[in-house]
């Protein structure tokens, strides 16, 4: 196999981890619209702690893009 071929496909693998991110960004905003329409007075409250759990879902996501590049072009 070429060097240049296991390169793509190991950064397509490292790829997947995109995948889980989206699932876990819409189930995150899902819940947090739902959990504000069934009780608007708590949206100070749990809106920060879905922001949060945005951020260290995104985290993942740049990770995974940063491994990707690491194996395109390192």
């Amino acid at each position: 196999m070429d060097i240049a071929a296991a390169r793509e496909i190991g950064a397509g693998l490292a790829v997947i981890a995109l995948c889980g991110v989206g699932v876990g960004i819409g189930n995150i905003f899902s819940t947090l619209v739902s959990s504000i329409a069934r009780n608007p007075a708590a949206r100070q409250n749990v809106f920060g702690i879905g922001m949060l759990g945005f951020a260290l879902t995104e985290a993942v996501a740049l990770y995974a893009l940063l491994i990707a590049f690491l194996i395109l072009f390192g």
